[in-house]
Protein backbone atom coordinates (compact mmCIF):
# COMPACT_ATOMS: atom_id res chain seq x y z
CA UNK A 1 0.00 0.00 0.00
CA UNK A 2 1.50 3.34 -1.08
CA UNK A 3 1.76 6.22 1.33
CA UNK A 4 -0.61 9.15 0.74
CA UNK A 5 1.04 12.15 -0.92
CA UNK A 6 2.06 15.03 1.29
CA UNK A 7 0.49 18.47 0.58
CA UNK A 8 3.68 19.71 -1.07
CA UNK A 9 3.85 16.60 -3.27
CA UNK A 10 0.28 17.25 -4.41
CA UNK A 11 1.31 20.75 -5.48
CA UNK A 12 4.63 19.79 -7.07
CA UNK A 13 3.48 16.63 -8.92
CA UNK A 14 1.40 18.42 -11.63
CA UNK A 15 4.26 20.87 -12.18
CA UNK A 16 6.76 18.03 -12.59
CA UNK A 17 4.42 16.30 -15.03
CA UNK A 18 4.13 19.51 -17.08
CA UNK A 19 7.91 20.03 -17.15
CA UNK A 20 8.48 16.47 -18.37
CA UNK A 21 6.19 16.86 -21.39
CA UNK A 22 7.97 17.50 -24.69
CA UNK A 23 5.55 20.21 -25.83
CA UNK A 24 5.78 22.24 -22.61
CA UNK A 25 8.93 24.11 -23.63
CA UNK A 26 7.36 25.41 -26.83
CA UNK A 27 4.20 26.40 -24.94
CA UNK A 28 6.15 28.39 -22.31
CA UNK A 29 8.20 30.07 -25.04
CA UNK A 30 5.02 31.05 -26.88
CA UNK A 31 3.53 32.53 -23.69
CA UNK A 32 6.77 34.48 -23.14
CA UNK A 33 6.44 36.03 -26.59
CA UNK A 34 2.89 37.11 -25.79
CA UNK A 35 4.09 38.65 -22.49
CA UNK A 36 6.84 40.54 -24.32
CA UNK A 37 4.42 41.89 -26.93
CA UNK A 38 1.97 42.88 -24.18
CA UNK A 39 4.65 44.75 -22.20
CA UNK A 40 5.96 46.51 -25.33
CA UNK A 41 2.46 47.74 -26.23
CA UNK A 42 1.13 48.45 -22.74
CA UNK A 43 1.06 51.68 -20.69
CA UNK A 44 4.24 50.30 -19.02
CA UNK A 45 6.21 50.00 -22.26
CA UNK A 46 8.60 52.82 -21.28
CA UNK A 47 9.52 50.98 -18.07
CA UNK A 48 9.97 47.74 -20.05
CA UNK A 49 12.42 49.25 -22.54
CA UNK A 50 14.21 51.39 -19.91
CA UNK A 51 14.78 48.32 -17.74
CA UNK A 52 16.42 46.47 -20.65
CA UNK A 53 18.69 49.48 -21.24
CA UNK A 54 19.79 49.74 -17.58
CA UNK A 55 23.54 49.20 -17.32
CA UNK A 56 25.58 47.53 -14.61
CA UNK A 57 29.03 46.00 -14.27
CA UNK A 58 31.72 45.07 -11.77
CA UNK A 59 33.34 47.89 -9.79
CA UNK A 60 36.91 47.34 -8.59
CA UNK A 61 39.58 49.79 -7.44
CA UNK A 62 37.82 52.82 -8.90
CA UNK A 63 37.15 51.22 -12.29
CA UNK A 64 34.01 49.56 -13.69
CA UNK A 65 34.56 46.40 -15.74
CA UNK A 66 32.18 44.59 -18.11
CA UNK A 67 29.59 47.34 -17.92
CA UNK A 68 26.68 46.35 -20.18
CA UNK A 69 22.93 46.85 -20.28
CA UNK A 70 20.56 44.13 -19.09
CA UNK A 71 19.66 43.12 -22.65
CA UNK A 72 23.35 42.57 -23.42
CA UNK A 73 23.83 40.49 -20.25
CA UNK A 74 20.85 38.34 -21.23
CA UNK A 75 22.08 37.82 -24.80
CA UNK A 76 25.76 37.30 -23.91
CA UNK A 77 25.39 35.81 -20.43
CA UNK A 78 22.24 33.77 -20.08
CA UNK A 79 22.33 32.71 -23.72
CA UNK A 80 25.85 31.39 -23.20
CA UNK A 81 24.31 28.90 -20.76
CA UNK A 82 21.80 27.98 -23.47
CA UNK A 83 24.62 27.47 -25.98
CA UNK A 84 26.52 25.40 -23.43
CA UNK A 85 23.58 22.96 -23.31
CA UNK A 86 23.39 23.10 -27.13
CA UNK A 87 27.05 22.09 -27.15
CA UNK A 88 26.36 19.21 -24.75
CA UNK A 89 23.51 18.01 -26.99
CA UNK A 90 25.68 18.28 -30.10
CA UNK A 91 28.49 16.27 -28.52
CA UNK A 92 26.05 13.60 -27.28
CA UNK A 93 24.54 13.30 -30.74
CA UNK A 94 27.97 12.95 -32.35
CA UNK A 95 29.16 10.44 -29.74
CA UNK A 96 26.13 8.17 -29.40
CA UNK A 97 23.09 9.82 -30.99
CA UNK A 98 21.52 10.31 -34.38
CA UNK A 99 24.68 11.91 -35.77
CA UNK A 100 26.96 9.07 -34.64
CA UNK A 101 25.97 6.86 -37.57
CA UNK A 102 27.09 8.61 -40.79
CA UNK A 103 24.49 6.81 -42.94
CA UNK A 104 21.58 7.70 -40.65
CA UNK A 105 22.85 11.23 -40.14
CA UNK A 106 23.44 12.01 -43.81
CA UNK A 107 19.85 12.90 -44.78
CA UNK A 108 19.11 15.33 -41.91
CA UNK A 109 22.56 16.90 -42.42
CA UNK A 110 21.80 17.48 -46.10
CA UNK A 111 18.32 18.80 -45.21
CA UNK A 112 19.80 21.18 -42.62
CA UNK A 113 22.41 22.47 -45.08
CA UNK A 114 19.68 23.13 -47.64
CA UNK A 115 17.62 24.80 -44.94
CA UNK A 116 20.50 27.18 -44.23
CA UNK A 117 21.80 27.94 -47.74
CA UNK A 118 18.49 28.73 -49.48
CA UNK A 119 17.13 31.14 -46.79
CA UNK A 120 20.46 33.00 -46.68
CA UNK A 121 20.46 33.24 -50.49
CA UNK A 122 16.89 34.59 -50.60
CA UNK A 123 17.63 37.19 -47.93
CA UNK A 124 20.93 38.25 -49.53
CA UNK A 125 19.37 38.55 -52.99
CA UNK A 126 16.79 40.98 -51.54
CA UNK A 127 19.36 42.86 -49.39
CA UNK A 128 22.66 42.75 -51.30
CA UNK A 129 24.29 45.98 -50.06
CA UNK A 130 24.55 48.24 -47.03
CA UNK A 131 24.15 47.42 -43.35
CA UNK A 132 20.98 45.44 -44.09
CA UNK A 133 22.94 42.73 -45.92
CA UNK A 134 24.47 41.54 -42.61
CA UNK A 135 21.11 40.04 -41.65
CA UNK A 136 21.54 37.09 -44.03
CA UNK A 137 22.15 34.75 -41.06
CA UNK A 138 18.78 35.53 -39.44
CA UNK A 139 16.54 33.21 -41.53
CA UNK A 140 19.03 30.31 -41.40
CA UNK A 141 17.97 29.06 -37.98
CA UNK A 142 15.24 26.67 -36.80
CA UNK A 143 13.85 26.89 -33.27
CA UNK A 144 14.01 23.29 -32.10
CA UNK A 145 11.87 23.82 -28.98
CA UNK A 146 8.85 25.31 -30.75
CA UNK A 147 9.15 23.12 -33.87
CA UNK A 148 9.22 19.93 -31.79
CA UNK A 149 6.50 21.34 -29.54
CA UNK A 150 4.19 21.69 -32.55
CA UNK A 151 5.18 18.23 -33.76
CA UNK A 152 4.43 16.65 -30.37
CA UNK A 153 0.98 18.26 -30.34
CA UNK A 154 0.10 15.70 -33.01
CA UNK A 155 1.02 12.89 -30.62
CA UNK A 156 1.12 9.38 -32.08
CA UNK A 157 0.01 10.60 -35.51
CA UNK A 158 3.68 11.27 -36.22
CA UNK A 159 5.99 8.25 -36.71
CA UNK A 160 9.02 8.28 -34.41
CA UNK A 161 11.52 8.42 -37.36
CA UNK A 162 10.00 11.77 -38.42
CA UNK A 163 10.50 13.20 -34.93
CA UNK A 164 14.08 11.92 -34.94
CA UNK A 165 14.65 13.42 -38.42
CA UNK A 166 13.43 16.88 -37.35
CA UNK A 167 15.45 16.71 -34.12
CA UNK A 168 18.66 15.78 -35.98
CA UNK A 169 17.97 18.46 -38.59
CA UNK A 170 17.51 21.12 -35.90
CA UNK A 171 20.67 20.02 -34.08
CA UNK A 172 22.75 20.31 -37.26
CA UNK A 173 21.02 23.63 -37.84
CA UNK A 174 22.15 24.78 -34.37
CA UNK A 175 25.71 23.74 -35.19
CA UNK A 176 25.50 25.77 -38.41
CA UNK A 177 24.23 28.78 -36.46
CA UNK A 178 27.14 28.50 -34.00
CA UNK A 179 29.65 28.41 -36.88
CA UNK A 180 27.98 31.39 -38.58
CA UNK A 181 28.12 33.40 -35.34
CA UNK A 182 31.79 32.46 -34.82
CA UNK A 183 32.89 33.29 -38.37
CA UNK A 184 30.69 36.20 -39.41
CA UNK A 185 29.27 37.93 -36.32
CA UNK A 186 32.43 38.54 -34.36
CA UNK A 187 33.79 42.02 -33.61
CA UNK A 188 37.45 43.13 -33.45
CA UNK A 189 39.47 40.39 -31.80
CA UNK A 190 41.85 40.81 -28.85
CA UNK A 191 44.46 38.11 -29.44
CA UNK A 192 45.70 38.41 -25.84
CA UNK A 193 42.32 37.68 -24.23
CA UNK A 194 41.52 35.02 -26.83
CA UNK A 195 44.85 33.31 -26.09
CA UNK A 196 44.03 33.22 -22.37
CA UNK A 197 40.69 31.60 -23.19
CA UNK A 198 42.36 28.99 -25.40
CA UNK A 199 44.95 28.20 -22.70
CA UNK A 200 42.18 27.63 -20.14
CA UNK A 201 40.38 25.39 -22.66
CA UNK A 202 43.62 23.38 -22.95
CA UNK A 203 43.77 23.08 -19.14
CA UNK A 204 40.20 21.75 -19.18
CA UNK A 205 41.16 19.31 -21.93
CA UNK A 206 44.18 18.09 -19.94
CA UNK A 207 41.89 17.68 -16.93
CA UNK A 208 39.60 15.51 -19.02
CA UNK A 209 42.51 13.40 -20.30
CA UNK A 210 43.89 12.88 -16.79
CA UNK A 211 40.52 11.68 -15.51
CA UNK A 212 39.06 14.77 -13.83
CA UNK A 213 35.31 14.30 -13.70
CA UNK A 214 34.28 17.00 -11.25
CA UNK A 215 31.55 19.21 -12.68
CA UNK A 216 32.83 22.09 -10.53
CA UNK A 217 36.29 21.88 -12.15
CA UNK A 218 34.82 22.44 -15.59
CA UNK A 219 32.22 24.96 -14.40
CA UNK A 220 34.71 27.24 -12.63
CA UNK A 221 37.28 27.17 -15.44
CA UNK A 222 34.57 27.44 -18.10
CA UNK A 223 32.71 30.40 -16.59
CA UNK A 224 35.43 32.35 -14.78
CA UNK A 225 38.10 31.61 -17.36
CA UNK A 226 36.93 30.72 -20.85
CA UNK A 227 33.66 32.70 -20.96
CA UNK A 228 35.18 35.88 -19.48
CA UNK A 229 38.22 35.70 -21.77
CA UNK A 230 36.11 35.23 -24.89
CA UNK A 231 33.75 38.04 -23.81
CA UNK A 232 36.73 40.41 -23.50
CA UNK A 233 38.35 39.11 -26.71
CA UNK A 234 35.60 40.21 -29.09
CA UNK A 235 34.75 36.62 -30.12
CA UNK A 236 31.13 36.09 -29.14
CA UNK A 237 30.95 34.55 -25.67
CA UNK A 238 28.43 31.91 -26.75
CA UNK A 239 31.19 30.26 -28.81
CA UNK A 240 33.20 29.69 -25.63
CA UNK A 241 30.20 27.92 -24.13
CA UNK A 242 30.01 25.46 -27.04
CA UNK A 243 33.77 24.81 -26.98
CA UNK A 244 33.68 24.22 -23.21
CA UNK A 245 30.75 21.84 -23.62
CA UNK A 246 32.68 19.73 -26.15
CA UNK A 247 35.41 19.16 -23.55
CA UNK A 248 33.07 17.77 -20.88
CA UNK A 249 33.75 13.99 -20.53
CA UNK A 250 31.15 11.80 -22.21
CA UNK A 251 32.43 8.41 -21.04
CA UNK A 252 31.66 6.44 -17.88
CA UNK A 253 34.05 5.18 -15.22
CA UNK A 254 31.80 2.22 -14.47
CA UNK A 255 30.32 0.37 -17.43
CA UNK A 256 26.76 -0.91 -17.43
CA UNK A 257 27.50 -4.59 -16.68
CA UNK A 258 29.91 -3.70 -13.86
CA UNK A 259 27.38 -1.24 -12.44
CA UNK A 260 24.66 -3.91 -12.37
CA UNK A 261 27.01 -6.22 -10.46
CA UNK A 262 27.93 -3.45 -8.00
CA UNK A 263 24.25 -2.57 -7.59
CA UNK A 264 23.41 -6.16 -6.70
CA UNK A 265 26.26 -6.28 -4.19
CA UNK A 266 25.03 -3.09 -2.50
CA UNK A 267 21.46 -4.39 -2.36
CA UNK A 268 22.60 -7.67 -0.83
CA UNK A 269 24.68 -5.81 1.75
CA UNK A 270 21.75 -3.55 2.58
CA UNK A 271 19.41 -6.53 3.05
CA UNK A 272 21.83 -8.24 5.46
CA UNK A 273 21.92 -5.24 7.80
CA UNK A 274 19.43 -5.28 10.68
CA UNK A 275 16.83 -2.71 9.55
CA UNK A 276 16.13 -1.42 13.10
CA UNK A 277 12.40 -0.98 12.57
CA UNK A 278 12.11 0.56 16.02
CA UNK A 279 13.84 3.78 14.97
CA UNK A 280 12.91 6.10 12.07
CA UNK A 281 16.51 6.77 10.98
CA UNK A 282 19.07 4.61 9.17
CA UNK A 283 22.02 2.93 10.84
CA UNK A 284 25.61 3.93 10.08
CA UNK A 285 26.08 0.66 8.17
CA UNK A 286 23.03 1.42 6.00
CA UNK A 287 24.25 4.97 5.33
CA UNK A 288 27.66 3.63 4.28
CA UNK A 289 26.08 1.18 1.82
CA UNK A 290 23.87 3.90 0.33
CA UNK A 291 26.83 6.27 0.10
CA UNK A 292 28.82 3.66 -1.83
CA UNK A 293 25.79 3.04 -4.03
CA UNK A 294 25.60 6.75 -4.77
CA UNK A 295 29.31 6.91 -5.67
CA UNK A 296 29.01 3.97 -8.06
CA UNK A 297 25.88 5.50 -9.61
CA UNK A 298 27.79 8.73 -10.27
CA UNK A 299 30.56 6.70 -11.89
CA UNK A 300 27.99 5.08 -14.19
CA UNK A 301 26.65 8.43 -15.45
CA UNK A 302 28.71 10.45 -17.96
CA UNK A 303 29.34 14.01 -16.69
CA UNK A 304 28.05 15.29 -20.05
CA UNK A 305 24.64 13.68 -19.62
CA UNK A 306 24.51 14.57 -15.93
CA UNK A 307 24.97 18.26 -16.80
CA UNK A 308 22.59 18.17 -19.75
CA UNK A 309 19.86 16.48 -17.70
CA UNK A 310 20.32 18.87 -14.76
CA UNK A 311 20.41 22.06 -16.85
CA UNK A 312 17.69 21.32 -19.40
CA UNK A 313 14.72 22.41 -17.23
CA UNK A 314 16.45 25.70 -16.36
CA UNK A 315 17.12 26.37 -20.05
CA UNK A 316 13.57 25.53 -21.13
CA UNK A 317 11.61 27.16 -18.34
CA UNK A 318 13.86 30.02 -17.22
CA UNK A 319 16.58 31.15 -19.64
CA UNK A 320 14.70 30.90 -22.95
CA UNK A 321 11.55 32.57 -21.54
CA UNK A 322 13.69 35.43 -20.14
CA UNK A 323 15.41 35.74 -23.53
CA UNK A 324 12.03 35.81 -25.30
CA UNK A 325 10.57 38.43 -22.94
CA UNK A 326 13.67 40.60 -23.42
CA UNK A 327 13.96 40.27 -27.20
CA UNK A 328 10.45 39.73 -28.56
CA UNK A 329 9.03 43.07 -27.46
CA UNK A 330 7.99 45.08 -30.53
CA UNK A 331 5.85 48.19 -30.18
CA UNK A 332 3.29 47.28 -32.83
CA UNK A 333 1.02 50.23 -32.02
CA UNK A 334 3.68 52.74 -33.05
CA UNK A 335 4.81 50.99 -36.22
CA UNK A 336 5.17 53.31 -39.17
CA UNK A 337 4.37 51.15 -42.18
CA UNK A 338 6.39 53.43 -44.44
CA UNK A 339 9.42 52.69 -42.25
CA UNK A 340 8.53 49.00 -42.13
CA UNK A 341 8.93 48.69 -45.89
CA UNK A 342 11.72 51.21 -46.49
CA UNK A 343 14.11 48.23 -46.73
CA UNK A 344 13.70 44.58 -47.65
CA UNK A 345 14.79 43.33 -44.20
CA UNK A 346 11.31 42.16 -43.12
CA UNK A 347 10.53 40.60 -46.51
CA UNK A 348 13.98 39.00 -46.70
CA UNK A 349 13.65 37.44 -43.25
CA UNK A 350 10.03 36.33 -43.74
CA UNK A 351 10.59 34.92 -47.24
CA UNK A 352 13.91 33.39 -46.21
CA UNK A 353 12.26 31.49 -43.35
CA UNK A 354 8.91 30.63 -44.89
CA UNK A 355 9.98 29.86 -48.44
CA UNK A 356 13.73 29.32 -48.08
CA UNK A 357 13.44 26.77 -45.28
CA UNK A 358 10.72 24.80 -47.06
CA UNK A 359 12.54 24.84 -50.41
CA UNK A 360 15.89 24.03 -48.78
CA UNK A 361 14.71 21.22 -46.48
CA UNK A 362 12.19 19.71 -48.90
CA UNK A 363 14.26 20.22 -52.06
CA UNK A 364 17.62 19.00 -50.76
CA UNK A 365 16.03 15.98 -49.04
CA UNK A 366 14.00 14.99 -52.11
CA UNK A 367 17.01 15.46 -54.39
CA UNK A 368 19.22 13.34 -52.11
CA UNK A 369 16.68 10.51 -52.18
CA UNK A 370 16.22 10.87 -55.95
CA UNK A 371 19.97 10.65 -56.55
CA UNK A 372 20.14 7.73 -54.06
CA UNK A 373 22.60 9.63 -51.86
CA UNK A 374 20.45 8.81 -48.83
CA UNK A 375 17.14 7.06 -48.16
CA UNK A 376 13.95 8.39 -46.59
CA UNK A 377 13.49 7.11 -43.02
CA UNK A 378 10.56 4.75 -42.35
CA UNK A 379 7.26 6.59 -42.51
CA UNK A 380 8.54 9.60 -44.45
CA UNK A 381 6.94 10.63 -47.74
CA UNK A 382 6.82 13.83 -49.77
CA UNK A 383 3.67 15.08 -48.04
CA UNK A 384 4.89 14.85 -44.46
CA UNK A 385 8.35 16.02 -45.57
CA UNK A 386 6.64 19.19 -46.80
CA UNK A 387 5.01 19.56 -43.37
CA UNK A 388 8.39 19.16 -41.64
CA UNK A 389 9.83 21.79 -43.97
CA UNK A 390 7.11 24.20 -42.84
CA UNK A 391 7.89 23.50 -39.17
CA UNK A 392 11.57 24.17 -39.91
CA UNK A 393 10.56 27.73 -40.85
CA UNK A 394 9.92 28.43 -37.15
CA UNK A 395 13.12 30.35 -36.49
CA UNK A 396 12.26 32.15 -33.31
CA UNK A 397 15.02 31.88 -30.66
CA UNK A 398 18.11 31.60 -32.87
CA UNK A 399 16.77 34.11 -35.40
CA UNK A 400 16.15 36.70 -32.70
CA UNK A 401 19.60 36.03 -31.30
CA UNK A 402 21.32 36.54 -34.67
CA UNK A 403 19.22 39.71 -35.14
CA UNK A 404 20.76 41.13 -31.96
CA UNK A 405 24.23 40.47 -33.45
CA UNK A 406 23.51 41.57 -37.02
CA UNK A 407 21.92 44.99 -36.46
CA UNK A 408 22.43 48.02 -34.25
CA UNK A 409 19.85 50.14 -36.12
CA UNK A 410 16.51 49.95 -34.26
CA UNK A 411 14.45 50.07 -37.45
CA UNK A 412 16.25 47.05 -38.88
CA UNK A 413 15.85 45.14 -35.61
CA UNK A 414 12.12 45.87 -35.57
CA UNK A 415 11.73 44.87 -39.24
CA UNK A 416 13.63 41.61 -38.67
CA UNK A 417 11.53 40.73 -35.60
CA UNK A 418 8.25 41.23 -37.45
CA UNK A 419 9.58 39.07 -40.30
CA UNK A 420 10.54 36.35 -37.80
CA UNK A 421 7.16 36.44 -36.03
CA UNK A 422 5.18 36.41 -39.29
CA UNK A 423 7.06 33.51 -40.85
CA UNK A 424 7.22 31.48 -37.63
CA UNK A 425 3.47 31.78 -36.94
CA UNK A 426 2.46 31.03 -40.53
CA UNK A 427 4.98 28.19 -40.88
CA UNK A 428 4.01 26.65 -37.53
CA UNK A 429 0.25 26.77 -38.23
CA UNK A 430 0.57 25.49 -41.81
CA UNK A 431 3.03 22.78 -40.76
CA UNK A 432 0.64 21.57 -38.06
CA UNK A 433 -2.34 21.54 -40.47
CA UNK A 434 -0.42 19.77 -43.24
CA UNK A 435 0.95 17.08 -40.93
CA UNK A 436 -2.44 16.60 -39.27
CA UNK A 437 -4.06 16.14 -42.68
CA UNK A 438 -1.51 13.73 -44.16
CA UNK A 439 -1.03 11.52 -41.10
CA UNK A 440 -3.48 9.13 -39.52
CA UNK A 441 -3.81 8.44 -35.84
CA UNK A 442 -2.57 4.94 -35.02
Amino acid sequence: MTKDKTPIEKVVAPLQKFIQQEKSGGLVLGISVIIALFLANSPWSNYYFELLEYKFGFYFNGTTYLEHDILHWINDGLMSIFFFVVGLELKREFVAGELANPRKALLPIIAAIGGMIVPAFIYFSLNPVGEVHSGWGIPMATDIAIALGVLYLLGDRIPLPLKVFLTALAIVDDLGAVLVIALFYTSDISIFNLSIGVIILLIMYLGKKTGVRSVWFYAILGICGVWTSFLLSGVHATISAVLAAFIIPSDVKLKEESYIEKLQEHLNSFKKIDPKDTIPTLTNEQLEVLDNLKKDTNKAIPPLQKLEHAMHPAITFLILPIFAIANAGVNILDINFDVLFNTNVMIGVAFGLLFGKVIGVFGFTWLSAKLKIAQFPTGMNLKNLFGLGLLASIGFTMSLFVTSLAFTHEEYVMQAKIGIFSASIIGGVLGYLVLKRVTKKT
